[in-house]
């Protein structure tokens, strides 16, 4: 086996070692392979099969780690198989996901929201938790609260017999 094509010789052989009833798929007649199908892990591993057969074949052998990672889980591979899998591939196995960095709202924009009296206003950060809000914006969302968990933000119900829109 050549170098070059190590990371595929791998994967061919570790997709030959998964019976399909291992991963909850149906037996329908005889099969030409003796574990999984190309496209089966494909599938699972959450990529096209052309891209997974280029891998095989030695035709792309720079992986991202996002998709070595779906290989693992396509694969059943454990900690250790996971981790040469990625040597293989010349990148590291992710450790965990990667840590929420706080979001910042800049000075300029926390002083209009907060220096508006005449009507609602807020920032929502990318998770739509609210980061900034003015009283009244705080009052008219419900849930709102600035520097809380993320939340479903919501209008509130009209009061009184008939709601009026515009």
């Amino acid at each position: 086996m050549s170098r070059s094509n190590e990371l595929g010789a791998y994967l061919r052989a570790r997709r030959d070692l998964v019976k399909p009833q291992d991963i909850g798929l149906a037996m329908r007649g005889p099969r030409s392979v003796p574990g999984l199908r190309r496209e089966e892990v494909a599938q699972l591993a959450g990529i096209s099969a052309e891209y997974y057969l280029r891998l095989e074949q030695g035709r792309d052998q720079r992986p991202s780690p996002q998709v070595l990672d779906g290989l693992a889980r396509a694969l059943g591979l454990e900690a250790e198989a996971t981790a040469y899998l990625h040597q293989l591939a010349k990148s590291s196995p992710r450790r965990h996901a990667a840590r929420r960095r706080a979001e910042r709202v800049p000075e300029g924009i926390r002083q209009l929201v907060l220096s508006r009296t005449d009507l609602p206003a807020l920032v929502l950060g990318r998770y739509q938790d609210v980061l900034v809000a003015n009283d009244f914006g705080d009052r008219a969302v419900l849930g709102a609260r600035a520097g809380g968990e993320r939340r479903a933000l919501g209008l509130p119900r009209p009061r009184g017999p008939r709601a009026v829109r515009r």
